[in-house]
């Protein structure tokens, strides 16, 4: 089968929404033939909010010629955003099916960054994604909150984690004072990541990741050490030396640091919401709370072993199985 896969989210931004996709692909691509259509592929301008972040300026032409040169059996609309809402048009107008994804919560992001009331942003998420076959959700519950919201289209599309974290990284020698608390992740407001930074903890935060307020938090908490983007090895290096994986996020639908971190070893703190609810579930490999400072304290006494064991359930091979039977073709 000869997937499209249309998304505004690709490399080179670091964020969940560019690593689920980079590894779906890798494993639908053992089976299937899979074309992205990515920002690589049209002139772009900065995002306003995230000069790092890059809007593409589509035309109704530019994304038709590329679908009907792609010509595949199956069409999925990772994101809502330029390329998302052309290839949205081109399927509509040419009567072709499609489905999309709900990756990240628009409606909060849209409310905390620029004060537009949430029933907007959910009514323009019902718009953009009711005439989809269906719309991939990663989780039950997730799922079953848009439903009440009045979305009734929704499959199940779980993520995975990247094998490779699952290799001994050595913990590595460091000046660094324990116990490490570690954030992974875009430097924003909508991350709540200043609910961490303030916390009084033993020890020393680390942060790893880049974005808009980077340098104003580094001013704001001078005792923070801030990382900037890794990759790879030394990312995976990076969790394995941390004590605790800290994430504040009170918005985020899934959370995939999370499931990098327990890959290596790391347990969670975070708040008792969907993302570490639907990561972390009833097992013992974080600890979930109102008090998050509490939490981090918690979590340090977490044994590595049974956080590779739960990391090890979510495999891209099932998502990329889940992904394919989604399409219904």
């Amino acid at each position: 089968m000869h997937i499209a896969i249309a998304t505004d989210a690709w490399f080179p931004q670091v964020n969940g929404v560019v690593t689920c996709y980079q590894h779906l692909i890798a494993e639908l691509s053992k089976q299937h033939t899979v074309s992205v259509i990515t920002p690589d592929d049209f002139h772009t301008i900065p995002n306003p909010l995230y000069p790092e972040i890059r809007i593409s300026v589509v035309t109704r032409r530019s994304i038709a010629k590329k679908m009907d040169l792609i010509n595949p059996d199956a069409i999925h609309i990772a994101t809502e955003g330029t390329i998302g809402l052309a290839a949205r048009s081109y399927c509509l107008k040419n009567k072709k099916r499609f489905t999309t994804a709900y990756h990240t919560r628009f409606p909060e992001y849209l409310n905390e960054l620029m004060f537009i009331p949430t029933f907007i942003g959910y009514a323009i998420c019902k718009w953009f994604h009711s005439q989809a076959d269906t719309m991939m959700v990663s989780t039950e519950s997730l799922a079953t909150e848009l439903e009440i919201k009045g979305f009734n289209n929704t499959s199940i599309f779980p993520k995975g984690v990247n094998p490779e974290l699952f290799k001994n990284y050595k913990t590595e020698s460091n000046t660094y004072k324990r116990p490490i608390f570690l954030y992974v992740g875009r430097v924003s407001k909508e991350k709540n990541i200043e609910d961490f930074l303030q916390l009084d903890l033993p020890g020393t935060k680390v942060v790893i990741g880049d974005g808009p307020l980077r340098t104003s938090l580094q001013d704001k908490f001078p005792d923070v050490e801030f990382l900037g983007y890794k990759f790879g090895p030394d990312l995976a290096l990076a969790y394995t030396n941390a004590d605790v994986f800290v994430f504040p996020s009170l918005t985020d639908t899934f959370g995939m640091v999370m499931l990098e971190a327990l890959a290596c070893g790391t347990p969670i703190a975070a708040y008792p919401v969907r993302g570490p609810i639907e990561v972390i579930g009833d097992s013992e490999v974080g600890i979930l709370s109102r008090d998050l400072r509490q939490a981090c304290l918690d979590a340090i006494n977490i044994k590595g072993d049974i956080c590779k064991r739960h990391a090890k359930k979510f495999t891209w091979k099932e998502s990329a199985e889940n992904f394919v039977k989604n399409l219904n073709i």
